[in-house]
């Protein structure tokens, strides 16, 4: 197993992106079809050859920017090498996946048993269909009911999006509750990670996997070494933002407050880094359809060890610059003002922009109007194909998982 190690450090949304966490879509994405793109939280379904060059296309500006990729899967089959940890991951990944019976367990184990730790990775995030299995040996009455599903373990086909399951702020990280219960394997891998590779040693945790309330990260943005956003969201909860709050602003961090962005609770909306994403020290993106209903309240340490808690009555450009301690600061609209190209680009992620250093951002090259936008703001706007991963409902942010940033 590698030992090399990954500091956690990211303290801004903006400085330089120094090394990074993907996952590139795999046959798990294969695995949706028309029946249970509800279930599994998907729209429409997606090519997976055409959405592997998209992404490749995405690592490698990365890679040419001298950002370091680093993906989920390798991490994991370096963990996998261990036999206990594998098995002790596999009987967790099967009872989160609601694969309980003896009898199933038992199948499940032997069919794993020679998938080397990188094919297990994968066949785990594939998933496991009855076709998979040849004979199951019957212990209880969920063994022998007959079962039309075609999945004894269902894909995780939303793993593309390496933002939400867990959020690296400052030097620790929030490993998250996931709101549907369909996404809650994912952080499965996180737990495993932080748990186990030599490389990711003693990384506080601001929030786990344990606690009852949903938040994902992208509802949580770093806006500077001192202020944390977070969006209260269709996915994340205020009683999840508090407590993470609580905790981060207990801590030995610097930072002393963190903004909560009361967003509308649509699946167009679903996290904050949709309608809101950082491009420059004083440039934003938004979506401008939130701008209106957008409530702001501001969580900083109180007496006592309590937290004082503030509605925040001005606009979002006040408090912005109030708290980031700007003369000024620009908002950028997604559809550069046009209300029906804002809705468009908005819908494949016009506002998800990934910031690779100060003014220069990873965008979809389908939203036009947007990017044009960018750059008569003079931002560089870094393009790629998007034909595929856009149908995910997520764009270059919420794709990546900074694990470092140089400081600003």
């Amino acid at each position: 197993m590698s030992s090399e190690t990954h500091n956690i450090s990211v303290y801004s949304e903006i400085g330089k992106l120094k090394s990074v966490l993907l996952h590139c879509p795999g046959e798990e994405v294969e695995n949706i079809v028309p029946d249970y793109l509800r279930r599994l939280l998907f729209d429409e379904i997606i090519y997976l050859e055409q959405a592997r060059r998209e992404h490749n296309q995405f690592a490698d500006i990365l890679r040419n920017e001298g950002v370091e990729v680093i993906y989920l899967t390798d991490l994991m089959a370096e963990i996998l090498i261990n036999p206990d940890i594998r098995r002790e991951f596999l009987k967790e990944l099967m009872v989160e996946g609601k694969a309980v019976t003896e009898g199933l367990q038992e199948a499940i184990l032997e069919y794993l048993d020679d998938f080397s730790p990188k094919e297990l990775i994968s066949k785990c995030i594939a998933g496991i269909k009855q076709e998979d299995l040849k004979h199951i040996k019957p212990k209880e009455l969920g063994d022998m009911v007959k079962n039309a599903y075609p999945f004894y373990l269902d894909p995780i086909p939303n793993l593309y999006f390496q933002r939400d399951p867990f959020a690296a702020i400052g030097r620790g990280i929030s490993l998250n509750v996931m709101a549907n219960e369909t996404r809650n394997r994912e952080t499965l891998f996180a737990k495993y990670i932080f748990n186990y590779h030599p490389g990711f040693k003693n990384i506080p945790r601001w929030y786990n996997r344990d606690k009852t309330h949903p938040i994902e990260g992208g509802d949580i943005l770093v806006l500077s070494e001192k202020v944390l956003a977070i969006g209260i969201s269709d996915r994340t909860s205020p009683v999840a933002v508090e407590r993470l709050a609580y905790n981060l602003l207990s801590s030995r961090e610097p930072i002393d407050t963190v903004l909560a962005f009361d967003i509308p609770k649509t699946r167009a909306y679903m996290h904050l880094d949709t309608v809101f994403t950082m491009v420059d020290y004083d440039q934003f993106t938004i979506f401008p359809g939130i701008e209106d209903p957008l409530d702001v309240y501001s969580i900083t340490r109180g007496e006592k060890n309590q937290l004082k808690i503030k509605y925040e009555h001005k606009d979002l450009s006040h408090v912005l610059k109030e708290y980031l301690k700007l003369p000024a600061v620009n908002l950028i609209r997604c559809g550069d003002g046009d209300p029906i190209a804002a809705s468009r680009e908005q819908w494949s992620d016009g506002s998800n922009t990934l910031a690779v250093s100060p003014g220069k951002v990873v965008c979809y090259n389908r939203n036009i109007v947007t990017n044009n936008a960018l750059r008569k703001n003079h931002i560089e706007v870094l393009e790629f194909d998007s034909y595929e991963l856009s149908r995910g409902r997520g764009g270059p942010r919420c794709m990546s998982m900074p694990l470092y940033r140089e400081s600003i």
